[in-house]
């Protein structure tokens, strides 16, 4: 069986910018202390849910086990020390943990210090996610963002001395009046700084966001498809000359002497349409065939988890779930196939679907996959038994046509 994963919703910001369209909040620190003890709640419910399930039977001893736990926002690194180390304690308690465990902090420039990484790392921290976003001062502007480039190599450098290594940078491409100059100055700097891993991102103008009024008003043009393909294309490539490789249609992991990949392995959890259990405010999860959502204000998620921590409920649901719905097996099928083919070298392997789902993958969607192998979209690598169905070059770029066939 397979070890499930855990996502940590912290969803406060010191501000929130203005293409954002993630649960995240600004002004509402005074609600952090109940927050992260509603938090420790969910997470010792679910667990004691999961004890009287039937699930439970399926793995060794009595705990659901755990290997990969990640801190998402928001700003995680607005929680202090001591309350990652409380939540960090209950997961610990409460789960069967990995030996190598994967721990990954989300933080923003300027809100790290040389001795909070340290701590971090003494209680388990492995990984650090770093919300970068572009090197160019203009550009930061234009985002919101609240840091420099000059705080990205600090916090990189500070975080190298408290001793994590597996560092990953996110960036974005496709900005309103961005240069390809510009983009290629962000990338190469970053670049610079060598982390294990590189997270690209086309900006996408989300419904209702700050920058989505700008941009419908005219004060703010709107991006250029065509360049932003362009951005990647040549990212692509300059990554794969120094080093990395592309192992999904956004992500790029450092290529070890061992040949070894440094992915992320809680993402690759979602892209293998693995369970992971969400917890907090608007948190996610997928278990038992079950997906789930939680309440997404922070007031209204700390007063259900004070109202309703005894309540009893059937596993994966916790007192913060608003919604829960059971996904049938045509459903689990196109989600596995559309989040497999996110992996650009890995896809969907033809083994592992026939052991999943006792079907052979060519059978079931035979006539997609030989239309868009025509259409030069996706293609067959290896041979028998180890045969991969994935993405060319070309179909990274045109995803969620490819995508939709298998829904």
């Amino acid at each position: 069986m397979v070890p499930f994963s855990l996502y940590l919703h912290i969803p406060f910001c010191r501000h929130r910018c203005g293409y954002c369209d993630f649960n995240t909040y600004a002004g509402l620190e005074d609600l952090i202390l109940p927050y992260v003890e509603a938090l420790c709640q969910e997470i010792a419910f679910s667990a004691r849910a999961a004890c009287s399930s039937s699930l439970i039977k399926a793995f060794p001893g009595d705990r659901l086990p755990v290997h990969t736990v990640f801190f998402g926002g928001g700003t995680p690194s607005l929680l202090s020390a001591s309350q990652l180390e409380k939540i960090l304690q209950v997961v610990d308690q409460s789960y069967e943990l990995a030996e190598d465990l994967e721990v990954t902090l989300e933080a923003n420039p300027g809100t790290l210090s040389p001795h909070y990484l340290k701590d971090l790392r003494s209680l388990g921290g492995n990984r650090l996610s770093l919300g970068v976003q572009s090197a160019n001062p203009l550009e930061l502007r234009l985002l919101e963002r609240q840091h420099d480039f000059s705080q990205v190599i600090q916090s990189v450098k500070w975080a190298r001395q408290a001793g994590l290594e597996n560092i990953n940078l996110d960036l974005i491409f496709g900005l309103p009046e961005q240069a390809l100059e510009t983009w290629h100055q962000t990338l190469n700097l970053a670049m610079g700084l060598s982390p294990a891993h590189f997270s690209l991102y086309a900006l996408t103008i989300e419904h209702g966001t700050p920058l989505s009024h700008c941009t419908n008003r005219g004060l703010v043009p709107v991006p250029d498809g065509d360049l932003a393909a362009d951005m990647y294309e040549w990212a692509a490539m300059r990554l794969d000359a120094v080093g990395y490789q592309q192992y999904e249609i956004s992500n790029w992991g450092w290529r070890t002497a061992a040949g070894e990949v440094r992915a992320c392995r809680h993402n690759l959890q979602y892209w293998h349409n693995q369970p992971y259990l969400g917890f907090g405010a608007g948190a996610h999860g997928f278990a038992a065939r079950i997906r789930t959502a939680n309440v997404l204000a922070p007031l209204a998620y700390i007063q259900r988890l004070q109202k309703n921590a005894v309540e009893e409920l059937p596993f994966p649901r916790t007192p913060a779930t608003q919604s829960a719905q059971t996904i049938d097996r045509g459903t689990e099928i196109g989600e596995t196939m559309m989040m497999g083919l996110r992996l650009t070298q890995e896809g969907v392997a033809r083994c592992a679907f026939q052991q999943r789902f006792g079907q052979d993958l060519q059978e079931v969607f035979a006539q997609p996959i030989e239309e868009l192998i025509g259409f030069g979209l996706l293609e067959w690598y290896g041979k028998g038994e180890e045969q991969h169905l994935r993405l060319t070059p070309h179909g990274r770029l045109l995803g969620n046509q490819v995508f939709y066939r298998f829904i």
